[in-house]
C-alpha cells in the first residue's frame, strides 16, 4: 500500500454520490482512482466532478483492471447477498452501507466470504464525534463505577428531514435505474411479513444496532407495542433499553436522541440527520456522585458523521483502528430485526 489508500467505488447513486463518494474524496489519506457505474453518463459526469481517472461498466471490470487497496460499495441492500461475497473475494477490505443484508441467510453467506477479505458496515452514527465520545465517556464509567451500574438505554428516532439539504450537489441523469435480480426472500416469512421486515430494516436498521453499541454488548427484544411505536429489549447482561420510533414526526428537522442511564447520572446523546454537512451530536454527561451534580458538554470538531466514518474506514484499512462495525455485528442486527417483527406480528 502507498502512502495514500487507492479506492475503488462501486455505485455513484444518491448516497453513493453525496454520503461517500464526496467524503472520500475530500480525504488527503486516500484517492478515489476506480469507479464502477452501470450508468454510463451517470458514471462519466461524476468521475469529471470528482476527478477519478478510471470509469468501468460493472464491478467486474472493475476488479479485473483497477489496482485498489479498498473497495467502497454503495448499492441496494437487497443485492449485497449475491455482490459482497464477489468484493470480498478478492481479499479486499470492502464498505458497505446498512444494513448488511435483506434476509439473515444473506447475511450468513455474507459473513462466511469474509474469510477472504473484511467488511466494515456503513452504521455512520458509530462514526459521528459525538458518539464517539460518548461511548468512551460510557466505557470509562462502566470500568470505573463511578456513576454506579448502567441501569437503562433509551433511543429515540421521530421521522423527520433525515437529508437536511445534503443532496444539494447530486449530479442526476434521465437514465434508468440499474435493474438487477434481488436476493430471495426471508423462507420463514410471508409476503406480507417479509415487507414489513424490509421496511423496518431499511428504516430502523440503525437504532438496533445503536442500541446494541450503546449497551457494549448483545440484546434480547422483549416487548413490541403492537401499534410500532416501542420495542423494549434487554441486554446479555440485564439492563433494560427501549427504542421509541416515530411517536411523533417532524416536518422540518432531526431530533433523534439517545440517553444512557447510570445509578447516579447519564450520558445523552443527540444526532443530527445523516446528510447533515460538517455538524457533529451533541453530548451531556451528568455526574451526581454526591452533594454537587455537574453537567459536562465537550466541545467537538465540526466534522459530520459521514466523513469520520469515510476516515474510520481508511484508518482500519491502513491497520491504525478496527472496522467500527463488523459483518457479524451486523448480521445479529438483522437477528433482532427478525425478533421484534415476529414479536410484533404476533400481537
Amino acid at each position: 500500500m502507498g502512502e495514500k489508500v487507492r479506492v475503488g467505488v462501486v455505485g455513484a447513486g444518491q448516497m453513493g454520490q453525496c454520503a461517500h463518494l464526496r467524503s472520500y474524496a475530500s480525504l488527503d489519506e486516500c484517492e478515489v482512482v476506480a469507479l464502477a457505474e452501470l450508468r454510463p453518463e451517470l458514471a462519466r459526469r461524476v468521475a469529471a466532478k470528482y476527478e477519478v481517472p478510471a470509469v468501468y461498466a460493472d464491478h467486474r471490470e472493475m476488479l479485473e483492471s483497477a489496482e485498489v487497496d479498498a473497495i467502497v460499495a454503495s448499492q441496494q441492500f437487497q443485492r449485497h447477498g449475491s455482490l459482497l461475497p464477489e468484493l470480498l473475494a478478492t481479499g479486499l477490505p470492502v464498505f458497505c452501507e446498512k444494513p448488511l443484508a435483506g434476509t439473515i441467510e444473506a447475511g450468513e453467506k455474507i459473513a462466511a466470504a469474509e474469510s477472504g477479505g473484511w467488511l466494515m458496515v456503513g452504521y455512520h452514527k458509530r462514526s459521528d464525534p459525538a458518539t464517539m465520545y460518548a461511548k468512551a465517556r460510557i466505557e470509562h464509567l462502566k470500568d470505573s463505577g463511578e456513576l454506579g451500574a448502567m441501569t437503562y438505554v433509551r433511543i429515540l428516532m421521530p421521522a423527520g428531514d433525515w437529508i437536511a439539504g445534503g443532496f444539494f450537489d447530486l449530479i442526476r441523469t434521465n437514465e434508468p435505474p440499474p435493474q438487477g435480480d434481488l436476493d430471495p426472500p426471508a423462507a420463514d416469512m410471508d409476503a406480507e411479513t417479509f415487507e414489513e421486515y424490509t421496511k423496518f430494516v431499511n428504516y430502523y436498521i440503525h437504532q438496533i444496532n445503536l442500541l446494541a453499541h450503546l449497551f457494549g454488548e448483545p440484546y434480547e427484544v422483549t416487548h413490541a407495542d403492537p401499534g410500532g411505536i416501542l420495542m423494549v429489549a434487554r441486554s446479555r447482561s440485564g439492563v433494560c433499553g427501549a427504542i421509541e420510533m416515530s411517536p411523533y414526526r417532524t416536518s422540518i428537522g432531526w431530533q433523534e436522541s439517545a440517553l444512557v442511564c447510570f445509578e447516579r447520572g447519564y450520558v445523552k446523546l443527540e444526532l443530527p440527520a445523516p446528510l447533515a454537512i460538517n455538524r457533529p451530536g451533541l453530548v451531556e454527561v451528568l455526574s451526581a456522585p454526591g452533594a454537587e451534580p455537574q453537567t459536562t458538554v465537550p466541545h467537538l470538531p465540526p466534522v459530520h458523521a459521514m466523513r469520520q466514518q469515510a476516515k474510520n474506514f481508511i484508518a482500519a484499512v491502513r491497520g491504525e483502528r478496527t472496522p467500527m462495525t463488523t459483518a457479524a455485528e451486523a448480521l445479529e442486527d438483522l437477528r433482532v430485526a427478525r425478533q421484534y417483527i415476529r414479536l410484533l406480528r404476533d400481537k
